[in-house]
């Protein structure tokens, strides 16, 4: 049975003393959830210190939202992979929506820090998405397709292990608007099987793939019983303990087989 994660992104939001309490409130609100359920946060890169130093000791892992592939250098602006172990980070994030089409990053960047973070021992959790354009054009696998084979290009199946899949269509996040439980748990199997196809199996079995895209209380147990979705990575609702939390409890652990 494949572990669940639900992960927070708390994008560019929160001041330091927000971010303290909203770690602290998910640590000492988490007891009595099922030990097969992981939880991760990922503040903003200049709380991350603050965070980690809270976190320290706890069942919530933390996470950055991004990084760049080179160790050291004259990169203004940017954080390695090397500085993020430094702070206790066990996570990155990479190749998110809003970095693909905001940012303009494109495959050819994201495999590069892929593979930094691999390198670093950190998971990657490698986003993959279609717009809304995309969608209504049946283009969706053709995209995620593109995405997973250009993001992932060189890798082996051993350095694939290392990796955690999020699946978040562009016209749900921050938008309201959510694939139906049917909707992503179509485009979550045929990932896994495009995973077994260009892999083998027994990777595609254990790869653990999350959903994102306007997850919330209210909608998260009908998307985390479907039987090839992994956990979540919030957005929003991750800025509230108890939201978080409550999509946390939603899981039901005897999915994901």
């Amino acid at each position: 049975m494949r572990r669940q994660l639900i992960a927070g992104n708390w994008k560019m939001n929160l001041d330091r003393t927000q971010a303290v309490d909203l770690a602290r409130k998910i640590t000492q609100d988490s007891t009595g959830l099922p030990a097969e359920i992981d939880l991760l946060v990922c503040p903003p890169h200049v709380y991350l210190d603050a965070v980690g130093a809270e976190l320290a000791g706890k069942r919530c892992s933390l996470g950055a939202q991004d990084a760049y592939f080179e160790p050291a250098g004259a990169f203004t602006g940017e954080t390695s992979v090397g500085m993020l172990n430094d702070l206790g980070c066990r996570y990155v994030i990479l190749g998110h929506s809003e970095r693909r089409h905001l940012i303009g990053e494109n495959d050819e960047l994201i495999n590069k820090k892929v593979r930094a973070a691999l390198a670093a021992g950190l998971t990657p959790i490698l986003c993959v998405g279609e717009t809304l354009t995309e969608r209504e054009a049946d283009q969706t696998m053709e995209v995620v397709k593109s995405q997973f084979a250009g993001s992932l290009a060189g890798l082996d199946a051993e350095q694939l292990k290392g990796v955690v899949m999020a699946y978040e269509p562009v016209w749900a996040i921050g938008t309201g608007k959510t694939a139906t439980p049917e909707q992503a748990q179509a485009v979550h199997a045929d990932l896994r099987k495009l995973m077994a196809s260009v892999y083998n199996q027994s990777l595609a079995d254990g790869m653990l793939i999350l959903y994102g895209g306007s997850v919330k209380p209210d909608n998260a147990a009908d998307l985390l019983s479907q039987a090839d979705i992994d956990g979540a990575l919030i957005g929003g609702a991750s800025l509230d303990a108890s939201g978080f939390l409550a999509i946390a409890k939603s899981v039901p652990v005897s999915v994901g087989s």
